[in-house]
């Protein structure tokens, strides 16, 4: 049994066109040419794929056949994936990114990275986003390494040598707890009582703030390097910790968790920056990513 033939993108795109259109007379006007040649161009195609794509007999309009039906799939598969790279080589010529690595902290409000990606989306829909979700000076060590071109970081350090920085808003941290622990049961806690109890503190898994505390209040702590598994213990009750007022505002209105009234600390901002190294600034679409989360402050997304 001989294999198919090539068929060339000239082809298949004719054959799309056909299928489109409804007739081979629509198809040859669209395309502006004769409509023997748009016949010619099927016939050509139906041979060296050895099936007959269109019924011509039982109808007077063409019909996709069986295995028309099946190449249709493939060959609009082809055309897009043909026209996919065009853009993109387009935005290359351009000077357009085909990629931007993001690293962001994990403090970011959701709401936030999603309005910006979805824009982004829409408005590069050639460029690749390849994310980073990190917590504290991660994000930071990441955009030095060069393993992320921006990133959106929480509180900078002054160890943070060749990097620029753009300030994008912040995120309210607050303190709390499960309804059924201690520190809400026993009612408003008194100056020290948090020092008896283990408070779950997010730590860092990167060299640029390692061995530093932020918010540590207690003298028990559980260190914890997901946000996530954080949040998760601290709804079924054990220990209490400081989390993003946005992240826990639904538990705390449906009463799974309770915003702490601390004497020593009532939370505070988490400042948000968007970094890069002033050596390797941002091109085309990471500028505009950085933009879109410096606008989010006006908006208050």
């Amino acid at each position: 049994m001989s294999n198919p033939g090539i068929p060339s993108l000239d082809q298949l795109k004719v054959f799309l066109t056909v299928v489109e259109t409804g007739s081979f007379a629509a198809a040859a006007r669209r395309l502006s040419r004769a409509t023997s040649a748009i016949s010619y161009t099927i016939a050509t195609l139906e041979t060296q794929l050895g099936v007959p794509l269109f019924d011509r007999e039982s109808t007077r309009k063409p019909t996709l056949t069986e295995a028309g039906m099946a190449v249709l799939s493939e060959a609009r598969t082809v055309c897009n994936g043909v026209d996919s790279l065009r853009a993109r080589v387009r935005g290359l010529i351009s000077g357009l990114e085909g990629e931007v690595v993001l690293a962001v902290d994990v403090m970011l409000p959701t709401e936030r990275l999603v309005d910006a990606l979805h824009a982004f989306e829409a408005e590069f829909p050639t460029v690749a986003i390849k994310l980073h979700v990190e917590a504290l000076g991660a994000v930071v060590h990441l955009v030095q390494e060069g393993r992320a071109g921006i990133g959106i970081s929480g509180p900078l350090q002054e160890a943070s040598p060749g990097i620029e920085s753009i300030h994008i808003g912040h995120v309210e941290l607050i303190p709390v707890a499960s309804p059924l622990h201690a520190l809400v049961s026993n009612g408003n806690p008194t100056p020290g009582d948090i020092r008896k109890h283990v408070q779950l503190v997010l730590t860092d898994r990167s060299p640029v703030t390692e061995g530093h505390d932020f918010g540590v209040l207690s003298l028990r702590t559980w260190r914890l390097a997901d946000l996530g598994s954080k949040h998760a213990l601290l709804v079924a009750g054990i220990g209490w910790g400081n989390m993003p007022e946005p992240m826990v505002r639904a538990d705390i209105e449906a009463g799974r968790l309770v915003r702490l009234r601390l004497p020593e600390s009532d939370g505070g901002r988490y400042k948000l920056s968007a970094i890069h190294r002033i050596d390797a600034p941002p091109g085309p679409a990471a500028s505009w990513l950085i933009q879109r989360f410096a606008a989010q402050t006006q908006a208050r997304v």
